[in-house]
């Protein structure tokens, strides 16, 4: 077996890609190469085991197993302390392929698109240095709610998966600058993520969206909304589900609307906190509020001056539907919706 170095200002690179192995013992290598190692490329070949002798290249930083037929890594692969980038894309690993202090390990970066994972493995959650992750073409069904432990991540990319919805929680990663979700089954985009501060491009498209929430216009850093494929509405949207308020809602309407006090000695605990929970009407001719009984409507925003998009709307009434009228063009909007600058979003992607 001929092995293919190469060395540049970066260290060692080790190259043994596209030579069709089907099983690697480097045991032969010398101390020194094992030593000055720091990266390793075995992509293209067509391993089905996971070379054990891989760990023994102690200053590892980087290695790519691509394309190969893994279906688990061994235990050994703690071992590799310095690895910080590990790629394995296009293999038959799933969620069960991985040792269970994999997730003590200090990698930054891994990418496992083309696999076969359902289950987002419970030992990524735990890597606390991660920042890449790369889980698309797999089979996923969900997003796990404890993806908000990986807070270092700043690339999440989960595209081509079978993922209906996006967890609340997800809004909790406030380093998170890439999120890409395209090519999935989300029916519904949650106002969370509004609090994704540092998001500067946001993948949505081929997905089942109708609308979107109007809180994303607050992601003041977003350059990039990919939307095409999404059968976004085209106009306005009247029929809408809405449940008549409760007698306790309705009391507690008028109480906010007509500025009543109501002190703690007043009234029970409980609905105080329920008066508390009220929410403002958006309608800026309207002075009243809700608390769980609202109208959904739909409401175009300007985009760059080219696209109108759909963003849900909350009303206290279905009389109350001055600010989303059936017309495109109304001046009802509120001037900060009313248009999205082209310096604050770069690019809307909707076909």
């Amino acid at each position: 077996m001929e092995l293919f170095a190469t060395v540049d200002q970066g260290g060692c690179i080790l190259d043994m890609s596209h030579l069709n192995l089907e099983s690697l013992n480097l045991d032969t290598l010398g101390d020194e190469r094992r030593r000055v190692t720091q990266q390793l490329y075995l992509y293209n070949n067509r391993l089905t085991v996971f070379p054990a002798s891989v760990c023994l290249f102690s200053k590892l930083e980087v290695l790519d197993i691509s394309n190969n037929g893994l279906t688990v890594l061994c235990e050994d692969i703690q071992r590799l302390s310095n690895l910080k980038t590990l790629i394995a894309k296009n293999n038959r690993l799933n969620e069960f392929s991985f040792p269970k202090e994999f997730g003590s390990m200090q990698i930054d970066t891994l990418n496992f698109s083309g696999n076969i994972f359902e289950e987002v493995p419970v030992q990524f959650l735990k890597l606390q240095r991660l920042k890449y992750l790369s889980l698309g073409g797999n089979r996923l069904k969900a997003i796990p709610v404890e993806i908000e432990n990986v807070t270092s991540l700043e690339m999440l990319y989960l595209g081509g998966n079978l993922i209906t919805s996006i967890p609340p929680e997800l809004a909790n990663l406030r380093g998170l600058r890439y999120l890409v979700l395209c090519d999935n089954r989300i029916q519904n985009v949650p106002p969370q993520l509004t609090r994704l501060y540092s998001l500067r491009c946001l993948s949505l498209h081929n997905n089942l969206l109708t609308y979107l929430p109007r809180e994303i216009l607050s992601l003041v850093h977003l350059q990039e909304l990919s939307l095409r494929g999404n059968p976004l509405v085209v106009r306005f949207i009247k029929d809408m589900t809405y449940d008549p308020p409760s007698l306790l809602e309705l009391a507690g309407r008028t109480i906010k609307s007509c500025n009543l006090p109501y002190p703690p000695n007043y009234l029970p605990g409980n609905l105080v906190h329920y008066l508390d929970l009220a929410s403002k009407c958006p309608n800026p001719k309207c002075t009243g509020v809700y608390f769980d009984s609202c109208v959904r409507h739909i409401k175009f925003v300007d985009f760059c001056g080219k696209y109108r998009l759909p963003f849900m709307h909350y009303l206290c009434s279905p009389e109350c539907t001055s600010p989303c009228s059936s017309n495109p063009q109304s001046d009802t909007e509120s001037e900060d919706e009313k248009c999205v600058s082209a310096d604050r979003l770069q690019r809307v992607l909707l076909g």
